[in-house]
């Protein structure tokens, strides 16, 4: 995790800059800007501290290692259907959904209705017929 704590530490140390250089054009008369610049440092600084503790306790990934070879990162990435319909049937229905916005809310319902059909129908392809598994 070297390459994630580096870069929001470095990320930090630019907010810092960024904040202090604000504050000193504006003479500090405008303090939202700052302020919220030096709480975006304070963040990035917090999540780098995380990622470097993380880290440190457990063991090195294969991309912490510059001479890994590419095979190293190989492994099981999941389970993607070659062949599913129902993503184009939720596209439809989120389409029916944001015309619906714009036309009526009645449009909305019967997106919504169709939304549920299809996640559902997405969900449990695999539960039934002759791809069960």
């Amino acid at each position: 995790m070297k390459v994630e704590y580096r870069l929001f530490v470095m990320i930090g140390a630019f907010f810092v800059v960024v904040g202090l250089i604000y504050g000193t054009v504006t003479h500090w008369n405008e303090p939202v800007g700052p302020f919220g610049l030096l709480l975006s440092a304070a963040i990035s600084a917090l999540i780098g501290f995380y990622l470097w503790e993380t880290g440190r306790k457990l063991d090195p990934r294969p991309e912490d290692d510059p001479l890994a070879p590419i095979s190293a990162a190989e492994g099981e990435y999941g389970f993607f259907s070659p062949h599913s319909w129902w993503p184009l049937a939720l596209g439809g229905s989120a389409a029916v959904v944001f015309l619906g916005l714009a036309v009526g809310w009645w449009l909305v319902i019967i997106g919504m209705a169709l939304a549920t059909l299809a996640i559902i129908g997405w969900t449990y392809e695999y539960f039934r017929g002759e791809h069960a598994v």
